[in-house]
């Protein structure tokens, strides 16, 4: 699957959010720049089919089809939107995601859950106060349990702190797995990246690697 943002613009003159072109598909992980505190969140809630851009267009596979859209995209971690609240422990988070995905959530089943995922010591802490690349990984393998899911938008995961290319790496790695991963960050955790991308093309012997995906073959 492919979507498409085609110039979407949100509010007046784009003080929400200006004129924004990007492109995301299966297989392959995203980066999209936004700044400013509400950008991020509006541009996810866009791409993820769940607020109408004042201007421009989204499509699905070439197509208008914003239903589609939001069965088929997670939109993960957005800020007031689908973050966790900040005091529910990990396995509070899992039992609900795991309810909604229509898998068991009674507490055995959410142990075992997060024992697969190497997450089990986590269970009974605030969300909060979980390290940044747990979180993300809790989140993602969470929102891709729901049927019909093939694609993530991640929103600021850079807000909560730690390594960006870490967070990218996972970003990476869910995209091996067949997902269409849009990650929307800030302009200094989209140039530790990039840094890191060029830093490791220099040091590759085969320069034939493709680089890292960017929105519209720049950053949005």
């Amino acid at each position: 699957m492919r979507i498409d943002v085609r110039a979407v613009r949100k509010g007046r003159g784009g003080q929400v959010l200006p004129a924004t072109t990007l492109g995301f598909e299966s297989g392959r992980a995203t980066l999209a720049r936004a700044e400013t505190e509400q950008r991020p969140t509006v541009l996810g809630l866009i791409a993820s089919g769940r607020m109408r851009p004042d201007a421009g267009t989204v499509t699905l596979d070439g197509r208008a089809d914003a239903r589609g859209i939001r069965r088929r995209v997670a939109l993960v971690d957005a800020p007031e939107v689908s973050d966790p609240a900040p005091n529910v422990t990990v396995a509070g988070v899992a039992a609900e995601e795991l309810m909604f995905a229509g898998i068991p959530s009674n507490p055995v089943s959410v142990s075992r859950w997060l024992g697969d995922l190497g997450l089990h010591h986590l269970a009974r802490r605030p969300i909060a106060t979980v390290d940044p690349l747990d979180r993300l990984r809790l989140l993602t393998e969470l929102a891709i349990l729901r049927d019909g899911v093939e694609a993530l938008v991640i929103v600021s995961p850079d807000r909560h702190g730690g390594d960006p290319i870490a967070w990218w790496e996972l970003a990476k790695r869910l995209a091996d797995r067949g997902f269409a991963v849009l990650v929307i960050a800030g302009d200094a955790s989209a140039a530790a990246i990039g840094a890191g991308a060029m830093l490791a093309r220099m040091q590759a012997d085969d320069d034939t690697d493709d680089p890292m995906p960017l929105a519209e073959g720049g950053f949005a």
